[in-house]
């Protein structure tokens, strides 16, 4: 039975109606500060650990839950004939359930103006310390981390008395995931050669890129959102392992326009197939679907606005995987429902990460790297030929840089009016993307445009591209041979310009 809980939190989501739920079945709450007078405020009565314990707190605040009577009555084991005696001994009483969570330290140090003190200070010991005592004594005291969890716990203390052992088992995991990773926070503050990843499982899958491989969909704790981990399912098939990596792809493509005009993007192995922008979304789909029609069988969809009924309708004519998007219509879901496999995700409204870490595997350990979300503006462009742009094109070759930076290198893509007409991607050799991208384009490609991921090492790339039709060029720039790539643009009649920043994609 749930006799005594300490409840101190702050993170004070859902409190007040848990609390007052145990106060109902008459459970005796211990209290500290701020948590102590949102309690009493609400009519709820509570026990101050300081009058509980009969120290005060002192140093601030920073010492006020380290006391025997507290640790002790979370720690000692029910039923341990020397523990009942030394509990008995020494006046210390069993703390069944321990509400914590941790002060918000990430947040504080997110802060661009945070100060050393307010860092430091916002590191919590008594609230980690509470709940491993907790979690290393499941056996007998329910951890409670995580706000989202009370409705559980309330749910079996109403039907039982106390949670089960599977439950209790299951918060203590969850509060050992969540310290440590609050720790690892810590230490990344204090130095970047620490780098501590806390991870909480979404679901098994079904299984991994191919059926003899298992996986499993973790979530980081605290997701940036937009993400596949914060979004709605709205209907479909269980999403599978490379469902999950290929709209992941499609969002982080499509967050390239989360502040822009309507743009659609179709992902096929983790490759854009077809991509633009225009004046209306759907304008948008179909300029994206005739970039590479037979590629986009099977796609992946990411559009950057509201799904209406029209583009409901237009979409359920394509077999698709799955259907990305800020919001859909109550029109547009009736429409797909007919699609019963169809996977429709709903990301919520579009931001762009900026502080967000790319975090990949490999034997032995990881790779951490800051995402690449370096935006380029006209005003970055370097002119390198004679020729230059005219504004038209300039606007040309910074959508095409948007869309190229997501195409696995070597990459090299072709777009007209801002519509990505051909894509070479991942090829061992800039001149066989070259060579893919022009294939793909084919007719189509009078008066477009060509963005290169990374320099051409020879004038061949930029030849091939200028005697297909190609008039416009951005590139990063760099090679040792850049003067004869530029005389051979010069030659062609080639406007190109530089954007002095690499976009490689591994």
């Amino acid at each position: 039975m749930i006799q005594r809980v300490l409840i101190s939190v702050s993170d004070k989501t859902g409190i007040q109606e848990f609390a007052s739920f145990l106060q109902k079945r008459g459970v005796e709450i211990l209290s500290t500060g701020g948590t102590a007078a949102k309690l009493r405020e609400h009519g709820i009565p509570v026990i101050e650990v300081a009058d509980y314990t009969g120290s005060p707190e002192i140093f601030g605040g920073r010492v006020k839950t380290l006391h025997p009577r507290i640790h002790g009555g979370i720690l000692y084991l029910r039923g341990n004939e020397e523990h009942e005696e030394a509990a008995g001994e020494n006046d210390i009483l069993p703390i069944d359930l321990v509400v914590v969570n941790l002060y918000p330290f990430e947040k504080t140090v997110r802060s661009p103006d945070v100060t050393q003190e307010e860092a430091i200070e916002n590191i919590d010991i008594g609230g980690p310390g509470m709940l491993r005592a907790a979690a290393k004594n499941y056996e007998h005291v329910t951890a409670v981390i995580d706000p989202s969890d009370y409705p559980l716990v309330q749910a079996e203390i109403e039907n039982e008395g106390n949670t089960t052992m599977e439950t209790r088992k299951h918060l203590a995991a969850k509060v050992f995931s969540k310290t440590a990773q609050y720790d690892g926070e810590v230490a990344r503050y204090f130095s970047a050669d620490f780098f501590a990843v806390a991870v909480e499982k979404v679901q098994d899958l079904r299984y991994g890129e191919n059926p003899h491989q298992s996986a499993t969909f973790y979530q980081m704790a605290n997701p940036f959102a937009p993400s596949l981990a914060t979004a709605e399912i709205l209907q479909g098939k269980e999403l599978s392992y490379n469902n999950i990596l290929d709209a992941n792809a499609a969002l982080s493509l499509i967050l390239e326009f989360a502040d822009g005009k309507p743009a659609a993007c179709i992902i096929k192995h983790l490759n854009p197939c077809g991509a633009a922008s225009s004046k209306t979304l759907h304008k948008a789909f179909e300029n994206a679907y005739s970039g590479d029609p037979m590629s986009a069988f099977g796609g992946i969809v990411a559009l950057n606005g509201e799904v209406d009924g029209k583009l409901a309708t237009r979409l359920s004519e394509v077999f698709l995987e799955v259907i990305l998007a800020p919001i859909f219509s109550a029109e547009a879901r009736k429409i797909l429902s007919k699609k019963q496999n169809l996977r429709l995700l709903e990301v919520g409204k579009l931001r762009r990460p900026l502080r967000e870490k790319d975090v990949r595997s490999v034997l032995g350990g990881f790779l951490v790297q800051d995402l690449d979300v370096r935006e380029i503006h006209a005003s970055d462009l370097e002119q390198a030929t004679k020729k230059k742009p005219t504004p038209k094109q300039i606007e040309e070759l910074l959508f095409a840089w948007k869309i190229c930076r997501h195409v696995k290198s070597n990459a090299i893509l072709i777009a007209q009016d801002k519509t990505a007409i051909g894509i070479g991607a991942g090829q061992m050799s800039r001149v066989d993307s070259v060579e893919i991208a022009l294939k793909k384009a084919g007719k189509r490609i009078k008066n477009a445009v060509a963005a290169s991921d990374a320099y051409f090492p020879f004038p061949d790339g930029v030849e091939f591209l200028g005697k297909a039709g190609i008039k416009a060029i951005i590139q990063p720039g760099g090679s040792i041979r850049d003067s004869e790539v530029i005389a051979k643009c010069d030659e062609l009649g080639i406007a190109m310009v530089f954007t002095k920043i690499r976009a490689f994609r591994h």
